[in-house]
């Protein structure tokens, strides 16, 4: 039986969602079917926690990059003073410049401005040119004519494609083979790269278990 993954649910879990996530999960049936995600109740839940830990509870669209001068130092110890060469003063709550200090020269952000053109974006917080890239042949392994996402990187947080890149990221990543055997380890390590935040993603998992028990 095909699970439903219904706006009220959504909003059950996330009453401060943003609308355009709510709209988005309105709409996002057919990607959840043609990605598989909705086979069962277990991929539902396992897929929905790593989406609402990722997106502060689907709360935001783009990475929150404006750290205070003594917040700096914490966040990155070996960039920025005492331990590191920065002055976070310069960096304190400038958003571009940050990033385009903290992310630019990797990832692939090549060109000035990168850092921050492809800072964390949308449901899984997409960071990095080259998950922009990896995004796009990800989707288009699915539907062919989505859109470049390193071309126009704001689509990410679009209502028409936000669910299902995250959809076909988790897909490509075979996430839901690992949600039938409720590995959330091994989930998060596909989605973060890491552990970051694994216990916070298995509170999200308790919850989206009772909404698709």
């Amino acid at each position: 039986m095909t699970i439903q993954i219904l706006s009220s649910q959504i909003a059950t879990l996330a009453p401060k969602a943003l609308a355009s996530y709510l709209a988005a999960f309105g709409v996002a049936q057919a990607a959840f079917d043609k990605h598989g995600i909705s086979a069962n109740a277990l991929r539902v839940a396992h897929f929905m926690a790593q989406v609402l830990h990722e997106s502060g509870a689907l709360g935001l669209e783009y990475e929150n990059l404006s750290y205070s001068a003594e917040r700096l130092p914490v966040v990155w110890p070996s960039r920025f003073k005492p331990k590191g060469p920065l002055d976070p003063a310069q960096y304190a709550r400038n958003p571009e410049a940050l990033a385009n200090e903290v992310y630019g020269g990797r990832m692939n952000n090549t060109a000035p401005g990168d850092g921050f053109r492809y800072r964390g974006r949308g449901l899984l917080q997409l960071t990095g040119k080259d998950s922009y890239a990896q995004a796009t042949t990800m989707v288009r392994q699915f539907t062919p004519d989505s859109a470049d996402f390193v071309a126009d990187p704001d689509q990410v947080v679009s209502t028409l494609w936000c669910v299902e890149v995250a959809a076909a990221i988790w897909d490509a990543k075979a996430c839901n083979a690992l949600a039938d055997q409720d590995n959330i380890e091994a989930i998060t390590k596909k989605i973060n790269g890491g552990t970051v935040g694994l216990p916070e993603r298995q509170q999200w998992l308790v919850r989206t278990k009772a909404v698709w028990p």
